[in-house]
């Protein structure tokens, strides 16, 4: 007896500040990467689906994006990763993230 199936792996990949296509806000949203995998006796052996999608945090709507989009968004998310996506210096007293506050 073989016991093959799939699996779903769902990684978060981003959030970013965009409008919503769905209800018109401007709001964060989060940037998905789902892959299938084929698994045969409950070890996932190679993935045969990707899909790449955006969901806004505001109102849930989903909308699936090509590889290339989800490419673009997470290189612009990397790029805007610091805080300062305007040119502004940082405010006084506010500590980046991943350094404790106590420790000098």
């Amino acid at each position: 007896m073989i016991i093959f199936g799939t699996k779903g792996y769902l990684y978060q990949l981003a959030v970013l500040t965009m409008v919503c296509g769905w209800c018109g806000n401007p709001a964060a949203h989060t940037l998905r990467k789902r892959v299938t995998k084929f698994t045969l006796f409950f070890v996932p052996l190679f993935p045969f689906s990707t899909k790449y999608a955006t969901q806004c945090t505001f109102c849930g709507g989903e909308r699936q994006i090509p590889q290339e989009e989800a490419d673009r968004l997470l290189a612009q998310a990397a790029a805007g990763q610091d805080g300062n996506a305007y040119g502004q210096a940082p405010q006084p007293g506010v500590t980046p993230p991943g350094q404790n506050p106590y420790q000098r």
